[in-house]
């Protein structure tokens, strides 16, 4: 990256993945209330360039295409934040979708799609603040994971896949920037009621007839379509998040949802064999 203007020592400029539904729109959307300076990515906004969605005070929201699986782009949307404001304060990196279907149904470009997506867009993004977030001292990653990076889900095995990966990735990055200032922390929420349940995508093959885990597959999907419609809405990941950007020592991982925090507590209590056993109960 180039030479940055001096960010303003009042200026708290966030940048916002996912921002045109779910999580971090609710996201955006609070921080800009809260006065925060809204850098907006997403797949979905409107090519034309800057929008501003939203205003309050002296927070805003400005929304800008991104698709986080391009390193390119990646780079050129951090840079141009650089270039508006002198810095970035916090990124918090909402974006994501989910992949349904067995693990003998997934074709191998459909689970490259997956990682691209939930893993490796989120390293693009850490590749690219992080330089800046160095030289000023000073940072915040906050990454959206699930508790499917805990608790892996049948029949949607890539998902929880990646997001294992994805606690690792931030784990390892954490210890990694922490000599120059820089907080990293995934919070993992469970089912939340959003627009992530219209935007879950199948392997095609998983929506044949011929396929061998067709009812199975089916039921279970039912299931977490029926948790996530019954679940919090979006607040619930935003408050964890607010606490997070004012908590001086952020712990790493934030677990969203009394249910799931419990069961985080018990796995490692439990034989693996009651764990799957539940699991299986639940979506198998």
């Amino acid at each position: 990256m180039g030479a940055m203007a001096q960010m303003r020592q009042d200026a708290q400029v966030v940048i916002v993945t996912g921002v045109t539904a779910g999580i971090g729109k609710a996201c955006a959307e609070h921080l800009v209330e809260r006065g925060y300076r809204v850098y907006g990515g997403a797949r979905r906004v409107p090519p034309a360039g800057e929008e501003t969605l939203a205003a309050s005070g002296q927070g805003f929201l400005r929304s800008w295409p991104l698709d986080v699986t391009d390193p390119a782009a990646v780079e050129a949307f951090v840079q141009r934040v650089v270039d508006t404001e002198g810095g970035v304060a916090a990124l918090v990196h909402a974006a994501g979708y989910t992949l349904a279907g067995a693990v003998e149904d997934v074709a191998p470009e459909e689970a490259r799609q997956q990682f691209d997506t939930n893993l490796f867009g989120a390293h693009n993004l850490f590749r690219a603040v992080l330089p800046v977030m160095r030289r000023q001292g000073a940072g915040r990653l906050i990454v959206i994971g699930s508790v499917a990076g805990l608790f892996p889900v049948p029949f949607q095995a890539m998902y929880s896949a990646s997001k294992y990966a994805l606690g690792a990735l931030t784990e390892a990055t954490r210890m990694e920037v922490a000599p120059f200032g820089v907080k990293v922390t995934i919070i993992e929420p469970g089912d939340v009621r959003s627009e992530f349940t219209a935007a879950r995508r199948w392997a095609a093959a998983a929506e044949a007839e011929a396929s061998g885990y067709h009812e199975r597959c089916r039921r279970a999907v039912d299931a977490m379509i029926r948790s996530e419609q019954a679940g919090p809405s979006p607040d619930i990941v935003v408050r964890a998040v607010d606490r997070v950007l004012h908590q001086s020592d952020p712990p790493v991982r934030v677990v969203v949802g009394a249910q799931y925090k419990l069961f985080g507590y018990l796995k490692p209590l439990l034989p693996l064999r009651a764990v799957h056993g539940i699991l299986s109960k639940m979506y198998g």
